[in-house]
């Protein structure tokens, strides 16, 4: 089923007005719900036009991509990512809920933070074949069952972790009041040291950096939507002892200062 549009999170400067690219997401089945948060698909054609580097900022979340020649696993980036989108092309990928891949690896998905690696070196085989059966097909309902025949193959006990890291991730995104690791602890059974060692273990990044992420997606899609933030008060809802800080941080991982990245949006 195709999930109803809405506004991409994570996107740098993105161009609505003329989008270089097509994406759509589609929900999973409902035995994979436990482990996929959805499919997504994207198509560009830039034939006869400059190559397009579009920029995100990720999400603690494993993705399994499907690209002719190219399938990978990618791991959590925790600057922003880049990828050079020029002549034709698609890709199909999964975006696995946060901590849902580990019991598919069965190790540390730290060993897949800043990386992406190719299928083979994960799976022990060649992705040519079930590439070309992806790409073959003519639409994502029939692309779909593909990749879950692929998934159930090798799905995994389901892990009770998973389910505890969902329901802080939601949390954090849910409430903006979570700007530290101890507003997590004094809501969850679990210390602030089990904490930091599940979400090393499980998706690859601290609890830490998915608050700051998370509440630095608000400030960009804000910024995004033509609304120019106090910065101030933004600093301190984002955590931050104070605008410089925020400012600095803004800059290393988005490439630009919040207010020149204000306008440059289109």
């Amino acid at each position: 089923m195709e999930l109803k549009p809405g506004k991409p999170v994570g996107l740098l400067h993105l161009n609505k007005e003329n989008p270089k690219f097509s994406a759509s997401r589609y929900s999973p089945s409902t035995d994979l719900i436990p482990f996929i948060e959805h499919y997504w698909i994207v198509r560009w054609n830039l034939r006869g036009q400059e190559p397009h580097l579009q920029e995100t900022l990720p999400h603690p979340s494993v993705h399994l991509v499907f690209e002719k020649d190219n399938s990978r696993i990618v791991g959590v980036f925790k600057g922003r990512f880049s990828v050079l989108l020029q002549e034709q092309g698609a890709v199909f990928g999964v975006k696995f809920l946060p901590g849902a891949y580990y019991p598919f690896l069965n190790n540390s998905v730290s060993t897949l933070t800043d990386r992406m690696v190719p299928f083979r070196e994960i799976y022990g085989m060649s992705s040519q074949a079930l590439e070309q059966r992806l790409f073959s097909q003519e639409t994502a309902e029939q692309m779909i069952p593909l990749a879950e025949s692929f998934i159930r193959e090798r799905l995994p006990e389901r892990d009770l972790n998973v389910d505890l890291i969902n329901t802080v991730v939601q949390t954090i995104i849910s409430d903006r009041s979570i700007i530290k690791v101890d507003d997590i602890v004094r809501r969850f059974p679990v210390s602030k040291r089990q904490f930091q060692l599940l979400f090393r273990q499980y998706v690859g990044v601290s609890p830490k950096w998915i608050i700051q992420r998370y509440r630095l997606h608000e400030a960009v899609e804000k910024m995004d939507d033509g609304k120019i933030p106090d910065w101030s008060r933004l600093a301190l809802e984002l955590g931050y002892y104070d605008q410089a800080h925020f400012i600095h941080d803004f800059k290393s991982i988005v490439g630009t200062s919040p207010e020149i990245y204000t306008k440059k949006v289109k």
